[in-house]
């Protein structure tokens, strides 16, 4: 008995004890080493300023006057940045497998990683210790794996930590939490995961299976504990140390959101909610994409943000998720009947000049299809004056309005000359611009506008058959405008029939074209690239491979062409279509290009819809930045202009198909 007393007093002191280390606040850890627990005072301290955060946040959407009050305030003492560095991977759930399109500069310090070695990839790759190992480590949790790809498949968070392994073979412990994004309609489009990463101290050839037995029950925000394998300090996350958030929202969306890209926007947006309802407000969004679009880019798409919004927009426009193909019957007619003639966008409008009639008669008439109408239908331009007729030129537009005619083939040869015509004009004239030395009279050339003021001319055929290779720059907005070659120590080869694309504002891709290859003309499949801006521009070949998927054994890249059109999508990405193809491929196949990538890779489009049945002898054009209109197209016989497709890059509300 007096063994027992003994005993129930020495408890009892025990949990006075421990009773008097709560009160002062201090941490209690239980015995086993899994979890801490914070007095009530310190718990319900964190709860009202995590509630008065959220309604500083609320705050700020609804009043924008109590901006001020939304920041968290300076308090001595407190720390200004997290302990410990968090990776974020952010995977692309409308691809199989969940491939990653963005990693941030902690992972790659903490794997060992390049991002170009992971990008594509599904982030299971960390679950070996040999790069070239075929399956996962066996001290990789089966269980914690099997619940991850349950909560991928249905679109449901995950938190754990899971046992990976560095480039070199190095064992980590992965805090890890997973989140999906949803788009509007509750979709989930990404899924965003945040990572802790942290040594784990283990002796792998003699720790048994299993290594962890924690699950995904546990919260990352109750993360104060002792890991069982790292050995690590406990890592507390409290919201009010983070320094970014102790950043006034008018400097988190001026300075820091609006210089990311739409997809880095889209991804720190799970960081919490304050920063959600930021990267919600469309003038934040608006910013982020005129800082990755330009200016002119943003300013062509701000009719349909009003009835997207800018961050559906740039979401379907970055996705392709809306793509798809209509058709689009117009009124009116371009008569007489034609073929090899040019046509551009001016704005909503639809423009058309020339091309070849019966008995190879050159054309000089112009055509505008007004979209914006609400039955749009073909109408002749009366003009005072038009330039000589011609086929195989080109047809530009410059600052919205201006409607410019190049070279091409006229009754009496092969022409180098330049017209102007302002469409909006009370009375719209064409005039003859000239001034220096010209390029050589020719046709079947190329041509694109950078800064919507400069017109690129290169390459064509001349009136003996010899293929050319120059490049050649018009700039408009001066007062006596003047032609200048672009001299490149190296050129493409000399090439007719091929396309010019313009993305990042002064970046200009050739592709394709019926092309010089020694004694022979043979249809090229290769992409280069000159950057004008450059203090001496270099034309280089684009080193670009053909996607592939898991399972994919054959590259995917167009075969070549000429004839064809390229499409330069807000984004800065690049659609091939059509054209004079050998063999039995299908014009009507699409091809995309992100020039700008590290290493470029074609992808092959599935676009629904009914695609254009014939995509050869076309003229293609983007209209409203999201509306690519082909016209024309030959079926053998005859040459259509009255019916349309339009591949549609983003949502049409208003549409009636």
């Amino acid at each position: 008995m007096e063994e027992e007393k003994r005993k129930t007093h020495s408890l009892r002191e025990e949990e006075k004890k421990e009773e008097k280390q709560m009160s002062n606040g201090e941490e209690v850890m239980q015995s086993n080493g899994k979890r801490q627990r914070f007095s009530k005072d310190e718990e319900d301290k964190r709860q009202e300023m995590e509630a008065k955060e959220e309604e500083e946040d609320h705050d700020f959407i609804e009043d924008e006057e109590e901006e001020e009050k939304s920041e968290l305030p300076l308090k001595p003492g407190l720390l200004y940045y997290p302990t410990t560095p968090t990776s974020f991977v952010v995977s692309d759930a409308f691809e199989p497998d969940f491939p990653i399109i963005y990693v941030n500069k902690v992972f790659e310090v903490f794997t060992g990683y390049r991002a170009d070695e992971v990008l594509g990839r599904n982030c299971r790759f960390l679950q070996y210790r040999d790069p070239r190992a075929q399956r996962r480590h066996p001290l990789v949790d089966p269980f914690v794996v099997s619940e991850i790809r349950r909560c991928l498949e249905e679109g449901n968070e995950f938190q754990g930590e899971l046992l990976n392994f560095r480039k070199d073979g190095t064992p980590l412990v992965n805090r890890l939490k997973l989140a999906p994004i949803h788009d509007d309609d509750g979709i989930v489009t990404h899924v965003i995961g945040i990572q802790v990463f942290s040594e784990a101290k283990l002796d792998l050839n003699h720790v048994s299976y299993p290594v962890f037995k924690e699950t995904c029950n546990q919260k990352l925000d109750q993360s104060a504990k002792y890991s069982n394998l790292s050995g690590n300090p406990p890592f507390i996350q409290h919201q009010e140390i983070c320094g970014i958030l102790q950043l006034s929202d008018e400097v988190l969306a001026h300075n820091i959101l609006s210089r990311l890209t739409p997809r880095d926007v889209a991804s720190i947006g799970s960081v919490c909610r304050r920063i959600r309802q930021l990267t919600k407000n469309e003038h934040v969004r608006k910013m982020v994409c005129q800082n990755a679009w330009g200016r002119e880019v943003t300013g062509t798409l701000e009719m349909m943000t009003k009835k997207l919004g800018w961050g559906r927009l740039a979401r379907e426009l970055t996705t392709l998720e809306a793509v798809c193909w209509r058709k689009l019957t117009v009124g009116g007619a371009v008569e007489p009947s034609r073929c090899n003639f040019s046509a551009c966008a001016a704005g909503n409008r639809l423009v058309l000049f020339g091309g070849e009639g019966v008995n190879m008669q050159p054309m000089d008439d112009t055509f505008v299809l007004n979209l914006d109408a609400a039955n749009p239908e073909w109408q002749r331009v009366s003009v005072e004056s038009s330039p000589p007729g011609r086929w195989g030129h080109t047809l530009s537009c410059l600052n919205g309005s201006w409607l410019v005619v190049f070279g091409g083939c006229g009754r009496q040869g092969l022409l180098n000359d330049v017209f102007v015509l302002d469409l909006d004009a009370k009375q719209p004239t064409w005039k003859e611009v000239s001034g220096g030395t010209p390029p050589l009279p020719r046709s079947w050339h190329s041509s694109c506008t950078i800064d919507g003021s400069k017109l690129v001319v290169s390459g064509g055929c001349t009136d003996a058959g010899v293929l050319l290779s120059d490049t050649y720059l018009l700039d408009l907005t001066t007062d006596k405008p003047t032609w200048k070659e672009i001299p490149t120590s190296w050129a493409p080869p000399s090439r007719l029939g091929h396309s010019l694309s313009v993305y990042g504002r002064t970046k200009i891709l050739m592709f394709g074209g019926l092309a010089k290859s020694g004694n022979l003309r043979l249809r090229s499949g290769e992409a280069y690239t000159i950057d004008l801006e450059d203090e001496e521009p270099q034309w280089r070949e684009l080193d670009c491979s053909g996607f592939t998927s898991v399972g994919c054994q054959n590259a995917v890249v167009p075969p070549p062409r000429l004839d064809h059109v390229a499409v330069s999508m807000p984004c800065g990405r690049i659609i091939i279509f059509g054209g004079s193809i050998a063999g039995l491929h299908s014009p009507s196949q699409l091809f995309l290009l992100d020039p700008s990538e590290e290493k470029p890779s074609w992808r092959t489009l599935s676009v629904p819809g009914q695609p254009p049945k014939y995509a050869w002898g076309h003229s293609t054009c983007v209209v409203g930045g999201t509306r690519v209109l082909v016209l024309g197209g030959h079926t053998g016989e005859e040459w259509i202009l009255n019916e349309l497709h339009e591949l549609c890059l983003a949502s049409r509300q208003d549409s009636d198909s």
